[in-house]
């Protein structure tokens, strides 16, 4: 039986195994965000997410420490069969919202964009979390959680609507392509942050307004206000979260140069090195080389633009949501160097049409998010 001719959701299994146990009390975060990775059902994942997010905010799950024996991110999350997936170059067209079956296609390819969010934003946790050249406070665990509860929850609502439209996650061919660009940034906080959690954020503030549109001037009420209630208004500031802990990169890497520096000046004769404060080497100490790189750029967004140009793959095109990357504090420093020539489209025609309000004040700058594969 075809996709199109299968009009209800198959019974939804949920198969918690040992990998998708629940969190308990005392446990390390970055340990139970590697069993959210490897659970391989939506539904347990997105179960594990929420009992995870409700434990941290409680202050009931340990920050992420350097041990010799702490979890490692597997290098792809676990998935279970429920989406066929193909390359995308095969994907069909998901058209322009004029038909149910094509407003159907839209709506699952965003059910499955989020879901590869929640892992993205518990992948960022397990991998980069204990590594202590990041030296990263408690608020980047806070944000990142917080962005997966959203992830989380986009998911959950974008599927009941898909059902609701008489459609079902796994009706439709599906392609993974927003993981893929994150597998080369594996090895880098930086370049994970510069690229997923910026510049397809920001891709994803870009087109919101106009899908937006597309399912409102097709009569889909329901499923525009959705994305423009909730979904829309909450990606900003995941977006937020992206420029925010790459500003803070760049000035740790900066900061620390200066010390070094201090530290230089009286290194003892025989060069060996001296212990610091936290049980850390200074002087004689190698440099990470994420430090390394982020010394060569006096400013944030040259250090954004090298790391653009080293592991994102094509151009930034407009039209930019200006407004929304602004509110997301992605001015047009950050993105309008490197992007590619305008074709002479005026910047945020739909995100204009949408803000009768002032939910996205013109001013500061901004970072953008990701909706988009």
């Amino acid at each position: 039986m075809s996709a199109q001719e299968t009009s209800a959701p198959p019974v939804r299994q949920h198969s918690l195994d040992n990998s998708s146990a629940s969190p308990v009390d005392g446990e390390q975060l970055t340990q139970v965000a590697v069993r959210v990775l490897t659970t391989p059902n939506a539904a347990d994942k997105a179960s594990l997410t929420h009992q995870t997010a409700h434990l941290w905010r409680d202050n009931r799950l340990q920050c992420s420490v350097a041990t010799d024996n702490r979890p490692a991110a597997p290098a792809r999350p676990a998935r279970d069969d429920a989406v066929q997936l193909v390359e995308p170059r095969k994907m069909k067209s998901l058209g322009k919202g004029n038909t149910l079956q094509s407003r159907q296609r839209l709506v699952h390819s965003l059910v499955h964009i989020e879901s590869w969010a929640v892992d993205l934003s518990w992948d960022i946790i397990a991998r980069f979390g204990n590594d202590p050249s990041y030296r990263l406070p408690r608020d980047f665990f806070d944000d990142f959680v917080r962005v997966a509860e959203d992830e989380c929850r986009h998911h959950e609502l974008l599927r009941s609507r898909l059902e609701e439209m008489g459609s079902f996650y796994g009706a439709f061919p599906a392609h993974d392509a927003l993981w893929d660009s994150a597998a080369a940034t594996a090895h880098s906080l930086p370049a994970r942050l510069a690229i997923e959690h910026c510049t397809h954020e920001a891709r994803g503030l870009d087109v919101m307004p106009a899908t937006i549109l597309k399912f409102r001037g097709n009569g889909d009420e329901a499923t525009a206000k959705l994305l423009e209630d909730i979904i829309y208004k909450e990606e900003i500031t995941h977006c937020a979260a992206g420029v925010r802990w790459l500003k803070y990169l760049h000035t740790l890497a900066h900061e620390s140069a200066e010390v070094d520096i201090s530290h230089s000046a009286v290194e003892p004769e025989d060069g060996s090195s001296t212990a610091d404060a936290s049980g850390g080497t200074t002087a004689s100490t190698a440099v990470a080389p994420w430090m390394e790189d982020a010394r060569q750029f006096p400013r944030v967004e040259q250090w954004f633009h090298s790391l653009v140009k080293r592991y994102f793959k094509g151009n930034l095109k407009p039209p930019f949501n200006e407004a929304a990357r602004a509110e997301a504090g992605f001015g047009p420093e950050w993105y309008m160097p490197i992007a590619a020539a305008a074709p002479g489209s005026a910047p945020a025609a739909a995100a204009a049409a949408l803000q009768p309000q002032a939910s996205l004040p013109e001013v500061a700058p901004a970072v953008p998010i990701a909706t988009g594969a």
